[in-house]
């Protein structure tokens, strides 16, 4: 183990999961349920914390420290609140979109476009559709707004048959994107987001507040709204068809190939916006999408079809990579499915593993005891949970204190945010063996390529 240098990885920002949680259960419990300790409140994912102030009432999820363990408490407020996805803070529960036995024949076409098509789509999560040229995942996006109708089956939206309702009425409860966004050109930004609420009838001073949530929402800048769509570039223009879609503050939003028709770059960037932007409105997403990469990155699950509208799989993209269904599954999703698994997962889904680390307390008999159990010429060491550094066996003495002994910062640094991928990445390029996670400031834990390794092959095994 060689620890030269030093290097730390930026994780996500999980700062809005409580108050999602809280919101919710607001929004449909109708109370609250206090911290009845008054203890000091934290969040998490996976061993990942962050402090929360304390308030009045936290309604759906606290954890407190104590012992340096996390204790989990959920409390139960009645069927009608949806269970929460603690990795990505959403609420996701109920049914929102169900599709049973929906097909699509069009006229004059030898096959059916959609053919016999049944999806359950939770409340608050990301579908995603996926698959060939032809396989009728635009078609069937389509018919959840009835821009096309289908040939045969139900398609419900909370529980209500979209075809039994007004076109007009479900659309503008449903947010649309699509790839070349669409705005009106001789309308400025403000007036196209503007589109729909106009249609509803709001008051101008609600409408106008709404454009500066949204434009603060999708992250453009005030001085953007009275442009017109042609003076903003690519991905300016696909945040102000989102703004759009989401100025009457629908239930569901469908995204046609919604990044596109634009760079590389930038649309990475904007797969990363529309993941921030979830986890702050929780909306029910269908996107439609040709790049595996983009779906396995912003999917709770994923439906993949082929020719003519057959689901091959709808699992969650670690299952579709881990257990791919068949040989079209596995021939659509490529031979890497092992590399872009460790996109998916990140340090705090492994289990906890404390390494060759000894307290600065414990002295130089139990590093070396340490070190044999390892079979390691280095021992890490720890003061108050604090990582200082790595000792070669070659400084330590029996009657010099650990911290005193000459240490080498660690040469390779994660986070519990951070992918796998990162993780190997790092450890390779840092021509060691191990990372150490560093958890705000706190040890947590010691990542190997091994434990990588073996942690993937166990899920798989499940």
């Amino acid at each position: 183990m060689v620890p030269p240098g030093e290097f730390l990885l930026q994780s996500s920002d999980f700062a809005c999961f409580l108050a999602r949680a809280e919101n919710e259960c607001e929004k449909q419990s109708g109370f609250g349920v206090p911290n009845p300790d008054g203890l000091d409140l934290h969040k998490r994912e996976g061993r990942r914390r962050r402090r929360v102030e304390p308030g009045p009432c936290l309604h759906v999820f606290w954890c407190c420290l104590a012992d340096d363990r996390f204790l989990d408490t959920a409390y139960d407020v009645g069927s009608r609140l949806p269970s929460l996805d603690l990795a990505k803070g959403r609420t996701i529960g109920a049914i929102a979109i169900k599709l049973e036995d929906v097909s699509k024949q069009f006229e004059g076409a030898a096959t059916p476009a959609v053919t016999s098509l049944d999806l359950d789509i939770e409340e608050g999560s990301i579908v995603v559709l996926i698959g060939p040229s032809g396989c009728g995942k635009t078609t069937t996006l389509r018919m959840i707004n009835r821009l096309i109708e289908p040939t045969a089956g139900r398609i419900d939206i909370n529980g209500k048959d979209v075809t039994q309702r007004p076109v007009a009425e479900l659309r503008r409860e449903i947010g649309y994107v699509i790839q070349q966004v669409g705005l009106f050109p001789h309308q400025t930004i403000a007036a196209n987001i503007a589109t729909v609420p106009k249609m509803l009838g709001w008051e101008k001073q609600r409408i106008s507040d709404r454009i500066e949530e949204l434009a603060d929402l999708v992250g453009l800048e005030s001085s953007l709204l009275d442009r017109y769509p042609d003076e903003l570039s690519g991905g300016q223009q696909q945040r102000v068809g989102v703004a759009r879609a989401l100025a009457a503050d629908p239930p569901v939003l469908l995204m046609d190939e919604p990044f596109g028709a634009v760079d590389p770059i930038v649309r990475t960037r904007l797969q990363d916006e529309l993941l921030e932007l979830q986890a702050r409105v929780g909306k029910t997403i269908v996107l439609v999408t040709h790049d595996i990469d983009e779906a396995l990155k912003i999917a709770d699950r994923i439906a993949l079809l082929n020719v003519g509208g057959i689901l091959e799989q709808y699992s969650s993209p670690d299952e579709l990579l881990a257990e791919p269904a068949n040989r079209f599954v596995e021939e659509f999703v490529g031979e890497d499915r092992s590399v872009k698994r460790l996109q998916l997962r990140t340090v705090a889904d492994l289990p906890l593993n404390r390494g060759p680390v000894v307290a600065a307390t414990d002295g130089a008999a139990a590093a070396r005891s340490v070190m044999e159990e390892y079979s390691t010429e280095w021992v890490g060491v720890t003061s108050q949970d604090v990582f200082l550094g790595w000792v070669h066996v070659d400084d330590l003495q029996d009657n010099v204190p650990l911290e005193s002994a000459p240490r080498s910062v660690p040469a390779a640094q994660v986070q519990p945010g951070s992918t796998l991928r990162n993780a190997m990445q790092i450890i390779m390029t840092s021509h060691t063996s191990a990372a150490v996670i560093e958890d705000e400031g706190r040890f947590g834990g010691i990542v190997t390529l091994e434990l990588i390794r073996a942690s993937l092959e166990a899920e798989t095994g499940r």
